[in-house]
This record gives C-alpha cells, structure tokens and sequence, in this order.
C-alpha cells in the first residue's frame, strides 16, 4: 500500500508540473508531440489535436515532449526555439507554477477539513481530536527499539489490568520516569489500528532525549472557518515557500562549502517511507505532505541549475543579452552534465535512505 500511494503521489506531482508545460506551450502555438504518463517503454498511446498521449510501463511520473525544444528546428513553425523569449520563459516556468497552485489547493483543502496543528493556549479552544503524537524518536533509543513510529498516539498504558490515560505530557512524563528500568505496556494508536508497546524506559538517559527517546507534543485538528480557507491556505503556501527556500539554500551552503549533506535528506526511498506514514494518519497528513513535496519540486525546478527548469531559463537569460541563441550543443552538453550530477546526488541519497530505512 505504501508503494502504491507513493506512486499516486509523485505521479500527480510531477503530471501536474507537466501538465502547466503542455497548455502553455499549446496556447503559445507551440506543436506538443507528446504527453506521457508514466515513462517507457509505451504500453498503448491514443492521439488527440496533434499530441500523442502515452501510457508507460514505468509509473514514476510522466513528460511532456515539445517539437524543437532542445534547440534544433528553430526555423520551423511551431517549434519551441521559433517562439518569443516571453513565450518560452512562460513555457518553462508554467510547471513551477502548477505545483505552486496544487499546494495551494492541498493546503486550502487541509484548512477547510481540518489542520493538524500543534495544541497551545492560544488555540486550544479551536482544536479537536486532541492527543498526545510522536514527532521524532532518537536513534538506538527504547522507543526505536520498541519499534515506536512518528506520528504515533500515546493513548495511554495499562497498570495492574486497568487503563490510565494521559491528560497531558507532563503526566506522562512523570509516569515513565517512575517506571524507569521497568517494563511498562504502552497503549498506542497508529492510524486506524491498537497496538500494545512492551518497553523499558531508561534510568540515565542522553541528555535532551529522555527515558524513552521521543519528541512529544499534544496535538490536535483546527478548522477554518468556510470564509477562511482559501486566505489561511494562501498564507501556508508563502510560508512553506519561505521556510522550504531558505532550508533549500542552507542545504547547498553546507553541501558545497562543505562537502556534505546537511541532517537526514530523504530521496524517493525515503519520501515513500514517510508518504506511507502520513497514509496511515489521515487525509489530512497525506495532503499536507504532498503540498511540502510539491513547492520542493517546484523550487529545486526553478534553480538556474543545468536540466532543470531554471538552467533553461537561464539559457534564455543569456539568449536575450547578446541577441543570439547559445549554441545547440553547449546547451546539450551543460543539460547533460547536469542531468550527470543530479542522478549521482540521487543515487547517493537513495543510498542513504536505503542504509538508514533497512
């Protein structure tokens, strides 16, 4: 199940940021040869106003293939390089675009139905379905060990045969630390199943980390009123623009100056790790997960980095300046060597999340 949404997931991502390509370049006049869902080889295709629309034995995603883009033909009517500079920079940036729209969509969604938010005295008197959630584990901790998850309920613990249940952390901080170096029988809720955790909380811990090794908070769902959705999904779109931005730009500072990666970078092993995590907390989860995905691909698109959106866009830049288009094949050449670079970062990730996740 988790592959499968993992699946949906991206595809919608990245066909949403295709699709944004494929209408602006059709209302540009330019000749669209192929809308692909999926990537080949094609299992079946059907034709329609001149585009090939394909469906592909791999589901990661899809493409859209305009007449010319690459730089060649550029004479010819309905080309991509026979368009304006304006027309082809709206081509370019018209799936960043969408992926900014689908977030915004998503989080206005989340808002109407209900956000998950942390619980404090300023809203504690909006928030419903209030429980006390894991936010993190540390590693080698009891609570990994005990095979504890984030986003797991702490819902309470069974003493003696009876249930106590938790009011508030505090509470339940108090009764781990009593039974330190005790086994103790945590009742958790993890999406819509029960489980019974055994697990020993620890007598000295780390500092910062406690006796079982979890990050808790209470949490809760805080709707919007139905007037307010669309504004409060609006600013949670320029907010998680803002804060994915500067966490982006620290990220290349430290791997560049530094020549590292920056905390614990998720690839495609890990986003469908945690992809399958918020599955299994709700819709709510699930879709404010997707918008997180959605402006990450929409702004690592719109970076002047060679094969993304933003490297063509800097092409064009340069196109502009002195008058003339730059060389076809520097143009492959640079796409290509960038295209090199971020496969090797990817599998380099991927590595990582495979170490970390088995």
């Amino acid at each position: 199940m988790t592959i499968l949404i993992f699946l949906i997931v991206l595809s919608v991502l990245v066909l949403v940021h295709e699709y944004g390509h494929y209408v602006t370049a059709k209302r540009a006049g330019a000749k669209v040869e192929e809308f692909g869902f999926g990537f080949p080889p094609k299992v079946f295709s059907i034709t329609s106003h001149g585009t090939v629309f394909s469906f592909n034995l791999i589901p990661f995603g899809g493409f859209v293939k305009i007449f010319g883009e690459s730089g060649e033909h550029r004479a010819e009517p309905g080309s991509f390089g026979s368009l304006k500079i304006f027309q082809r920079a709206k081509i370019l940036v018209a799936g960043v675009t969408m992926n900014i729209i689908l977030a915004f969509a998503l989080l206005s969604i989340v808002n109407l139905i209900g956000r998950p938010t942390i619980v404090d005295e300023t809203n504690a008197h909006l928030a419903r379905d209030v429980k006390i959630q894991v936010l993190d584990i540390a590693p080698e901790s009891p609570a990994e060990k005990a095979g504890l998850k984030t986003g797991d309920v702490m819902a309470g613990a069974t003493v003696g045969g009876s249930i106590k249940e938790f009011q508030d952390i505090s509470e339940f901080k108090s009764f781990v630390e009593n039974a330190a170096g005790e086994e103790v029988l945590l009742n958790i809720k993890r999406g819509g199943e029960a489980l019974s955790v055994k697990i020993v909380p620890r007598e000295n811990p780390p500092a910062e980390e406690g006796a079982l090794g979890v990050a808790l908070a209470r949490t809760g769902v805080v709707k919007s009123p139905w007037y307010l959705f669309l504004w409060n999904g609006l600013k949670d779109t320029l907010a998680m623009i803002g804060v994915i931005t500067a966490a982006l730009f620290l990220f290349f500072k430290t791997l560049f100056l530094e020549g590292r990666l920056m905390g614990e970078v998720a690839g495609p092993v890990g986003i469908a790790a945690l992809t399958g995590q918020a599955y299994t907390m709700g819709l709510t989860y699930l879709f404010n997960l997707m918008a997180i995905l959605s402006v990450n691909l929409a702004i690592l698109n719109i970076l002047p980095f060679p094969a993304l959106d933003g490297g063509r866009l800097l092409f064009l830049a340069v196109e502009k300046i002195k008058g003339s288009p730059v060389s076809h094949k520097i143009e492959n050449a640079v796409n290509a060597a960038g295209f090199a670079l971020l496969i090797a970062l990817m599998v380099f990730v991927t590595w990582q999340d495979i170490a970390r996740f088995f």
